[in-house]
C-alpha cells in the first residue's frame, strides 16, 4: 500500500518573494504539485508571489472561488456556496495526497491567519499528513511600510476585519491601544466613519499592497475615494510608553 503524501500550507509572507521563509522557498522549489486560491478569471497573487520558484513540470491545482464579493458573508447562501468549494478542492488534493504525492498549497501571508486554508486544514487532517509552515503576515509589511512601530510599551494590539457591523467596530476602536483593519474592500467606507466616531481619524493609516509592487501609505483622512483593493489594511499605532 502506498504511503500516503504530505501536504503543506506554505505561508509564503506579505509580498514581497524575497520576505518568504528558507523553509517556503526550499518546498516551493522542490513541489511536484503546487495549488492555490484565486478568483475566478483572475491570477492567483500566491502563485505571483512564488512564480520565479516553481520546478518546471510541477502540476498546478488553481482553486476558484465560486463568490467573492457577490454574496455578503452574511447571507447563508454565502456559506453553502463555500462549503461545496472547499470540500471539491480536499477532493482534488486527496487524489494527489493518497497517491503518495507530496502537495503544496501556496498561501498569502500566514495560511493560519484569515487564511482560506484553513479551511481545506480542518477537512485534511482526518485523511493525511497536514504541515502548516507560517509566514510573516500581511499586516506586518503593512505596518512595516508605514515607518512606524505598531506597539509600544504595554499597548495592546487589536485585529479586526472590516466586515463588523459600523457600530461593533467603532466600539472595539475606543477601546484599543493600536489597531489593523483587514478585509477592507467595499467596507472602507464604513470603516473610514468608525475610525472617525472613534476619534481615531486623524492618527489612522491606510496600506496598499505593502511589500509589494505599487505600495501605496497615506493617512486615511487623505484619501480621496473609497476604493480598497484586497491588499488593503488600515492601522492606527499605538502611543504607549516609552523609555
Amino acid at each position: 500500500m502506498t504511503a500516503p503524501g504530505t501536504v503543506y500550507g506554505v505561508g509564503l509572507g506579505p509580498g514581497d518573494p524575497d520576505l518568504m521563509s528558507v523553509k517556503a522557498a526550499r518546498l516551493v522549489r522542490t513541489a511536484g504539485v503546487v495549488a492555490y486560491f484565486c478568483k475566478a478569471g483572475s491570477r492567483s497573487n500566491a502563485r505571483g508571489i512564488a512564480a520565479g520558484l516553481l520546478a518546471p513540470g510541477a502540476v498546478e491545482i488553481g482553486m476558484e472561488y465560486p463568490v467573492t464579493t457577490e454574496i455578503a458573508v452574511a447571507d447563508p447562501a454565502y456559506n453553502a456556496a463555500l462549503r461545496g468549494f472547499y470540500e471539491t478542492c480536499v477532493a482534488r488534493l486527496l487524489e494527489h495526497a493518497e497517491g503518495g504525492r507530496d502537495v503544496i498549497v501556496l498561501c498569502e501571508g500566514d495560511p493560519f491567519l484569515y487564511g482560506s486554508f484553513m479551511h481545506l486544514y480542518t477537512r485534511l487532517r482526518e485523511h493525511v499528513p497536514v504541515v502548516v509552515v507560517p509566514g510573516i503576515p500581511g499586516m506586518s509589511g503593512c505596518w512595516t511600510a508605514t515607518g512606524q512601530p505598531i506597539t509600544w510599551g504595554d499597548d495592546v494590539l487589536t485585529v479586526l476585519p472590516g466586515t463588523l457591523d459600523e457600530q461593533t467596530l467603532t466600539d472595539r476602536m475606543g477601546r484599543a491601544d493600536a489597531i489593523v483593519v483587514m478585509k477592507l474592500g467595499r467596507n472602507l467606507p464604513k470603516v473610514r466613519r468608525a475610525m472617525a466616531a472613534a476619534g481615531l481619524l486623524d492618527r489612522a493609516l491606510y496600506v496598499e499592497r505593502g511589500t509589494m509592487a505599487g505600495e501605496t501609505v497615506m493617512r486615511l483622512a487623505d484619501k480621496p475615494d473609497d476604493s480598497a483593493p484586497y491588499f488593503s489594511m488600515v492601522l492606527v499605532p499605538g502611543e504607549g510608553r516609552r523609555p
